[in-house]
């Protein structure tokens, strides 16, 4: 699925089954909880805490969550996802085009993220 199928995806469930979209304001408070069930996540699995008895751990669910509410905003808002990302991919392109290569902290070898 492209990310334009997924938007359309979206917009077709939204306006089968959802009724309408929420508002804007809500949806960004919906994407900020979806973030905050992803880091718990990240957080048991990858990082030092420990999951609760019970706690359920979708990491794949959880990141879809938070596209899932991205994309609602994306669509209320009339962004193109797709072209948004092109341009987002060339100015990290032109922005950093040496500037990781050259950082000695994330040379072949070096083992800095925290495992």
């Amino acid at each position: 699925m492209t990310i334009e199928e997924a938007q359309k995806a979206v917009d077709a469930w939204i306006h089968t089954y959802g009724v309408r979209y929420f508002g804007e304001l809500t949806n960004m408070a919906c994407l900020t909880e979806e973030v905050g069930e992803l880091a718990r996540i990240v957080a048991r699995t990858y990082g030092e805490q420990s999951f609760k008895p019970g706690e359920k751990a979708d990491l794949a669910e959880e990141m879809a969550d938070v596209l899932w509410v991205l994309i609602c905003l994306a669509n209320q808002t009339g962004v193109d996802l797709t072209e948004a990302f092109r341009r987002s991919i060339e100015k990290k392109t032109r922005r950093d085009a040496t500037r990781h290569l050259q950082n000695p902290k994330l040379c072949p070898g070096d083992d800095n993220d925290g495992r």
